[in-house]
């Protein structure tokens, strides 16, 4: 059975982590998350964030490792985070309402959706390790 898989790229830049405000669903409206996306067919997980971060933030970008858990969301679809660095390009928001940056210290109060937020620890110790 393939499971199929939702992306998110943990990027870090100086010791910042890089959010997007989503403008969509309704329910997820106004809310932060690790930009990123569904992987098509015959894409590899790393080859589906590098299409999606240049579609929605114009950046050119490497996965590295996977960061925290395997999070299953609904109708069978699994969201798995990388580490990712940016090869070019500064990040603007194409998709979302807003883009931003923060430290470990800002990220337990931003409004993340709920599925972003099992990675919490995760993400506050790879700020910290930058």
């Amino acid at each position: 059975m393939n499971v199929c898989v939702v992306v998110a790229a943990a990027i870090v830049v100086d010791g910042r982590l890089l959010l997007a405000q989503r403008r969509r669903p309704a329910a997820l409206d106004g809310l932060w998350e690790l930009p990123g996306g569904k992987v098509e067919p015959g894409e590899t997980p790393t080859d589906a964030l590098r299409r999606e971060l240049r579609e929605e933030l114009d950046i050119e970008t490497e996965a590295g490792e996977r960061i925290g858990v395997e999070v299953p969301l609904a109708d069978g679809l699994v969201l798995r985070a990388y580490l990712t660095e940016i090869v070019s390009g500064i990040p603007r928001a194409l998709d979302h309402a807003a883009i931003g940056w923060f430290s470990a210290a800002e990220l337990p109060a931003v409004d993340l959706v709920p599925n972003d937020r099992m990675w919490l620890p995760d993400l506050e110790r790879a700020l910290r390790a930058s």
